[in-house]
């Protein structure tokens, strides 16, 4: 596997939370639905249950509900996070490619604008031309022989 930039790595991270934490308000609604209808229940049969019984399940009811809906709300804040840490490695690989051409043109504008370093480069070429020719003809000698 290739090997990840620490910011991958952070968005991958960040994916992960996030789904963790839509698992978890999942089952946290689920436990809220299942307590609410318990209460329900209870309350419907008060003739065998205090009315105190029927009020503590009705509170324990509302604060499951109200975890389960903060529960929402962070994992929904964890997703925009992994989404935003996504559009910043857009923007980082774009402002990375703008600075490598124009560190290339700099280069190159710095390397034909002395005389002294274009006629280092032009002598660089008409060596590595030599060179080129000069495999070409021990390939075709090879060839013939």
């Amino acid at each position: 596997m290739a090997t990840q930039t620490p910011t991958q790595r952070s968005a991958a991270a960040k994916r992960a939370a996030a789904t963790r934490k839509r698992n978890a308000a999942k089952r946290s609604a689920l436990s809220a639905r299942a307590s609410a209808r318990r209460t329900t229940g209870s309350a419907s049969v008060t003739a065998r249950t205090s009315a105190e019984t029927t009020a503590r399940n009705a509170r324990t009811t509302g604060r499951q509900a109200a975890h389960a809906a903060e529960r929402r709300a962070d994992a929904a804040a964890t997703q925009l996070g992994a989404l935003a840490t996504s559009a910043e490695r857009v923007l980082f690989t774009a402002v990375g490619a703008v600075a490598t051409a124009a560190d290339a043109v700099k280069h190159t504008a710095s390397t034909y604008t002395s005389s002294r370093r274009l006629a280092r480069r032009l002598d660089e070429f008409e060596l590595r031309g030599a060179r080129v020719l000069e495999r070409g003809r021990r390939k075709a000698r090879s060839r013939v022989s």
